[in-house]
């Protein structure tokens, strides 16, 4: 067969989004006069955010090769896509900043390269930019992939230089796909999205057989049977065929109204009595990260209308109905990570014109209640950290204070991975920020979950003014709770607004208090307005505003701002 499927894989920023245009550019599959930065990010956050969110593939014809691309998200909280899509193709280019050399999704996506067996092409981009460092990234690149460095071709996206090569690299080294086009169909689900008039559209790689409209499909992992409505190839718009045959990618419109039930990674076969093995590797995206959405005018059915109509599009969000003292009617939401739940922040906010309020976000934890004693479990995951070698004093204490089990370093280059265990929920919040601050801003991250364990938690409750606001509770590590509650205490209290009364802001551990603080009631001077000495009349006046603030103190909530 005259066809090559790849991917292009990349730490985040590295310039793989316009290396793609740059192959549409060069076969012609985009007349320059309509090209635009970004051609196959087409959400409009993407092209702003400078980053690929969605992945997308295209058809692109070179020379007498039909060269079928998937551009791939590059960031951590979408690895199992990237997982899914990888499975799709037989090569990848694997894509390396001459600026900035190997970061840990570099390796990440590169681990999932070579769990599918893929052929790698690797490249480093950027060599037109004054600051590249051509010569220490090819030394890394050929340690690692254990390659001479005449191997690995060097190019810029931005100008075109080498990426010609780059194609003629795809049809030399990547294999053609094999397949049975006579035999019982098997295609991969890597991707879907929801059109509102024909439903559920699958993004598919054909392994097997042949596919057409009006087959009647099975999605084996969902139990579902649909119609074929229409299947065709991707040409940066959907361009009907008359069928998919094996080594193929292209579409399939299902018809299916409920995009869950067209799940990433599921296996469609033809529906018939015969049994057809699945495609390896299924699985269910978990959401790894929670917070709690509200809006700030209390309009809980629009909040819900904007929720399902995204989700439509993003089969990994997922959200259920939660009712707060402090902020009425939201949603509890479920994540892949913080960059989705940025992604879904800002898309309800610029789409559907809502004012939201965000909780803090949090990791779920498994409580095991036996009597009086709680037991908590918490979700750990694989930490690597790629780092220039004379920032590893301060990372390795970084991740020492974050709980991180140290388990080994490897060196190439001037570069070195440590690789660690840790809690989940010490990675999420701050972490990223602090590992730029030790390290200049050279270190890199990325994480997988690797199951969970046991640890020495405890909730604390935050009662402000006499209410508890669960939206604030939080479970931190026992050893922490006295320094954590503290500082919470007094971080509160600086964002707090004083108001009329006093208020009191605790943290305690069930019903002991580990931390206080007060905002002392705003002073009004009600006796402004009298004049001369009618001592009698103040002390009335005055002793009528301690009693209502007495009473305002009983009935009174307290305004609490929604950025805090």
């Amino acid at each position: 067969m005259n066809i090559r499927n790849f991917g292009i894989i990349s730490h985040i920023d590295h310039g793989k989004s316009t290396l793609a245009d740059r192959m549409l550019e060069i076969t012609k599959t985009v007349p320059k006069e309509k090209m635009h930065p970004q051609m196959l990010d087409t959400m409009e956050l993407e092209r702003e955010r400078g980053i690929t969110i969605k992945l997308q593939p295209v058809r692109m014809h070179y020379k007498d090769y039909v060269l079928n691309l998937i551009d791939t998200p590059g960031h951590v909280d979408f690895s199992y896509e990237v997982s899914r899509s990888l499975t799709a193709v037989e090569g990848a280019i694997l894509v390396v900043d001459a600026t900035k050399g190997i970061q840990a999704q570099t390796l990440a996506n590169l681990h999932h390269a070579q769990d599918n067996n893929l052929t790698m092409i690797p490249v480093i981009n950027k060599i037109d930019l004054s600051n590249a460092e051509v010569e220490r990234v090819e030394e890394e690149i050929s340690k690692l992939l254990e390659i001479p460095k005449n191997e690995i071709l060097k190019v810029s996206a931005k100008t075109g230089e080498g990426v010609e090569k780059i194609l003629q690299r795809i049809i030399q080294d990547i294999p053609a796909p094999k397949g049975d086009e006579a035999g019982e169909l098997k295609a991969l689900i890597f991707d879907s999205v929801y059109d509102s008039y024909r439903g559920t559209i699958a993004y598919v790689r054909v392994f097997d057989g042949q596919v057409a409209k009006g087959n009647q499909t099975k999605f084996i992992a969902a139990k579902k049977v649909a119609e074929v409505v229409e299947v065709g190839e991707f040409k940066l718009k959907y361009e009907q065929t008359a069928y998919l045959k094996a080594g193929e990618i292209g579409y399939i419109v299902t018809g299916e109204k409920e995009i869950v039930n067209v799940k990433v990674g599921d296996t469609i076969c033809l529906d018939s009595p015969d049994e057809v093995s699945p495609i390896s590797g299924f699985k269910i995206p978990q959401s790894m990260v929670f917070a709690s959405l509200y809006t700030q005018g209390g309009e809980p059915s629009r909040l819900r209308t904007a929720l399902e109509k995204l989700k439509l599009n993003d089969s990994s969000l997922d959200f259920t109905p939660e009712n707060s003292e402090a902020f009425g009617h939201g949603f509890k939401c479920g994540f892949l990570g913080l960059l989705h739940l940025e992604i879904v922040k800002e898309r309800l906010e610029r789409e559907y014109n809502l004012d939201l309020i965000v909780t803090q976000p949090q990791v779920l934890y498994k409580i095991n209640h036996d009597g009086a004693k709680v037991e908590y479990s918490e979700p750990w995951v694989a930490l690597e950290i790629v780092t220039p070698s004379q920032y590893l004093g301060p990372i390795m204490e970084l991740a020492q204070n974050k709980r991180a089990i140290y388990k080994d370093t490897k060196y190439f280059s001037d570069m070195a991975l440590l690789e660690y265990d840790a809690p989940l929920s010490e990675i999420i919040i701050d972490f990223y920020d602090k590992l730029k601050s030790v390290s200049s801003g050279y270190a890199s991250q990325n994480y997988e979950i690797v199951g969970w364990r046991p640890g020495d938690l405890v909730k604390l409750d935050i009662v402000i003014a006499g209410e508890k606001i669960e939206e604030f509770s939080r479970i931190v590590p026992h050893a922490k709770a006295q320094s954590e509650a503290k500082n919470l205490a007094i971080k509160l209290k600086s964002l707090i607004p004083r108001q009329m009364f006093e208020v009191s802001i605790q943290v305690a551990i069930g019903g002991k208090i580990l931390a206080r603080e007060d905002i002392s009631a705003m002073k009004k001077d009600v006796t402004s307005k009298l004049y001369g000495g009618d001592r009698t009349r103040k002390d009335k006046l005055l002793k009528k505003q301690a009693a209502g603030k007495k009473k305002m103190k009983m009935l009174g909530r307290v305004e609490i701002p929604s950025d805090v």
